[in-house]
């Protein structure tokens, strides 16, 4: 945490030492192999919490669902759009996740952003940033971790590509938003 913010009262979050990344490469590596391996597919969020949404929708509004041909396919007529390994992905992802913060002592809530942004700033770049990822990896037909992680893996010239887009969109938004964290 910088000088700034802790002159400013915001203190950083105690806990034990993050993992070593070197480490933690190797064993998303090793994760990403068993996913590819165990399931036939890679590894992706998005397409978990697509279906998950589709299955809300499906509760709600059937016909709609069994009318449209994107969404006839993941919970169409019988068909659960539970049913898939990228659903257990995602709850893997959100659980690891959990574990690790109570491993390490890094689950109390917080907000870290810059003196130059409030709270409620913070928060609403955050919802409309993971809005415009979110629709992104769905008209990408992917998230970063299944484009990076398992298109790139396998060499998909798209997935290569999409990431330079994306890597070089986020270091171009940055320099309009450096202030908020100077």
């Amino acid at each position: 945490m910088s000088q700034t913010n802790i002159k400013q009262g915001v203190q950083p979050t105690k806990g034990k030492p993050y993992a070593n990344p070197y480490l933690g490469g190797v064993l998303l590596g090793v994760v990403l192999f068993l996913a590819f391996f165990l399931t036939g597919n890679g590894l992706g969020a998005s397409g978990g919490m697509n279906r998950v949404v589709v299955c809300v929708q499906d509760l709600f509004a059937p016909d709609h669902v069994d009318r449209t041909p994107y969404l006839l396919n993941m919970a169409g007529g019988e068909k659960n759009p539970l049913d898939h390994s990228l659903v257990y992905v995602m709850i893997g992802a959100i659980l690891g996740g959990a574990a690790s913060g109570l491993i390490h002592g890094r689950t109390r809530p917080e907000t870290n952003k810059g003196p130059g942004i409030s709270v409620k700033q913070r928060w609403a770049l955050a919802f409309i940033g993971g809005a415009i990822m979110g629709y992104g990896a769905r008209f990408a037909r992917g998230c970063t971790s299944g484009q990076a992680l398992s298109g790139g893996a396998s060499l998909s010239a798209g997935s290569w590509l999409l990431m330079f887009c994306i890597f070089g969109s986020a270091y171009g938004l940055a320099y309009f938003l450096r202030k908020t964290w100077n």
